[in-house]
């Protein structure tokens, strides 16, 4: 099974629309996964149009059409993988005992609100993804998304994509 994650899109503030190679992989994946902060509900209808199949949640900069859509929380067991989505995790310092403790029934949780790409264990064997933005990075070098595999009750292939910078 193969997932397309993504969060902090920011459509329309931050860019006019998706990159084309974001919109490409979309085509490819058994899972999109969005971690909030879509910003309007264009976005998220493209993407459940687009898509095989969509978990995803609201962000903080999501408003009330957004919010009556999507959950703060979401989750899906995906071929024995124990997968969560949320937007806020706080502060990098801690994070990942903060979430091995509030989510001790996940085996990996997809986040986003800081823009910058993450990828961590906590002890006891979370795994904690942050795909970056593809629309606003920030100050990081590059707008990022990533994709990951899930095969034999795992989480593999998990990789970081850079996008090009915007003309």
């Amino acid at each position: 099974m193969r997932l397309l994650l993504t969060t902090d899109t920011h459509v329309p503030k931050r860019a006019r629309h998706l990159p084309a190679p974001l919109l490409a992989e979309i085509e490819l994946a058994d899972l999109v996964v969005h971690a909030g902060d879509w910003v309007d509900t264009a976005t998220l209808d493209l993407l459940e149009s687009r898509a095989e199949r969509l978990l995803a949640v609201y962000g903080n900069n999501d408003g009330p059409g957004l919010r009556a859509r999507l959950p703060e929380v979401a989750r899906a067991e995906l071929a024995g993988v124990r997968l969560g989505v949320v937007h806020e995790t706080g502060p990098a310092q801690g994070r990942e005992a903060r979430c091995a403790a509030r989510f001790p029934d996940l085996d990996v949780l997809v986040f986003g609100h800081s823009h910058i790409p993450w990828d961590s264990e906590a002890p006891g064997g979370l795994r904690l993804l942050n795909p970056g933005s593809p629309t606003d990075r920030r100050r990081q070098p590059f707008c990022s998304y990533m994709t990951a595999v899930v095969s034999g009750g795992r989480l593999t292939e998990v990789r970081l994509h850079e996008l090009p910078r915007r003309a």
